[in-house]
């Protein structure tokens, strides 16, 4: 009897086995939906778009954008763990969304690392430190030179609580030893805008939010908040090369799909990825736009996330971080 059991529960399991496999091999059957978390028209949709026409090609069905903003990119994050684990519905996130947010919001609708799979890194972005030229600086040393002169009284805007240019300001103000005045924002329009008009001293920004603005000479990069200099501001030295070590805050976007999506869907999806971003005309324009192309395997993903996921988790501890209304 218990003979019969088994074979009739490994019979059930084979048969599963092979059905999922025949979904794999038969993906993409329609569109393929990309949930971008935030609204139409800033650097990660624009990031969506240009990869979603290729893949699209690769893949031989529509892949679409779908932008579902709000609370940090959570809100767009939970619609994608909720669906079903078929490949149909995919994430791309940000580095705050799965790395810096869990830490932070007292209620997080997913778990970062256990109901996503990883796909692939996209691209990262820079982030750059910016001032008016009118404040006189050029370089870290000056505007730590000012910090210290005025003592917690130097405002740096940032693109919101925990998110990567706040993270950036903190590492920077680590390595100096100074204190600044931190003025978050929602998001990168609004605190430019200020920068630009004065009501704020220094920004640090994804270099794509800034790019037009420090070629047209409005502003001025006076240190990249990475592990190495950015193609498109080859003359912006890190800040690691100026004396302040630790202070890579780099923002990074990937392709996630929800947990429990076949291998061989996810192995799909991935070399559409990577034909994307290794297509010669995407990656010219990521490139002019300040976006780095990454790519890789999905357990290369699987990786630095979890690493990201605990660097970012013991910063937002020393420092008590927290979500603020």
């Amino acid at each position: 009897m218990i003979g019969r059991v088994l074979t009739a529960a490994c019979a059930a399991l084979v048969s599963l086995g092979a059905a999922s496999l025949a979904q794999a091999q038969d993906f993409p059957t329609r569109p393929v939906r990309i949930v971008v978390a935030f609204p139409p028209g800033g650097p990660t949709d624009f990031v969506g778009r240009l990869i979603a026409g290729k893949m699209s090609a690769t893949l031989g069905q529509k892949v679409f954008i779908e932008n579902r903003p709000g609370a940090n990119g959570t809100v767009g994050g939970a619609n994608v763990a909720q669906s079903p684990p078929d490949g149909y519905s995919l994430f791309l996130t940000t580095a705050g969304a799965m790395t810096v947010s869990p830490h932070i919001m007292p209620e997080i609708p997913y778990d970062a690392l256990r109901d996503f799979a990883p796909v692939a890194e996209v691209v990262t972005n820079t982030e750059v430190l910016v001032v008016r030229p009118q404040l006189g600086i050029k370089d870290a040393k000056a505007l730590v030179a000012l910090a210290k002169q005025k003592p917690g009284a130097v405002t740096f805007a940032s693109t919101g609580i925990g998110s990567p240019p706040h993270l950036a300001q903190i590492l920077f103000a680590d390595a100096a030893g100074v204190k600044f005045l931190h003025v978050p924002y929602r998001g990168a329009a609004p605190a430019l805008t200020d920068l630009l008009g004065g009501q704020v001293q220094v920004f640090a920004a994804d270099v794509p939010a800034v790019i037009a603005q420090i070629q047209a000479g409005a502003i001025v990069p006076i240190g990249a908040a990475a592990d190495k200099r950015n193609a498109i501001l080859p003359n912006v030295a890190t800040l690691a090369e100026q004396g302040y070590p630790n202070t890579d805050a780099s923002n990074w976007y990937a392709l996630l799909a929800p947990a429990k999506t076949p291998p061989a869907v996810i192995a799909k999806l991935n070399t559409a990825v990577n034909a994307a971003i290794a297509d010669p005309v995407v990656r010219n324009k990521l490139i002019k736009s300040g976006a780095v192309p990454v790519g890789g395997t999905p357990e290369q993903l699987g990786t630095f996330m979890k690493a990201e996921y605990e660097k970012w988790g013991r910063v937002v501890r020393a420092h008590g971080i927290k979500e603020t209304p």
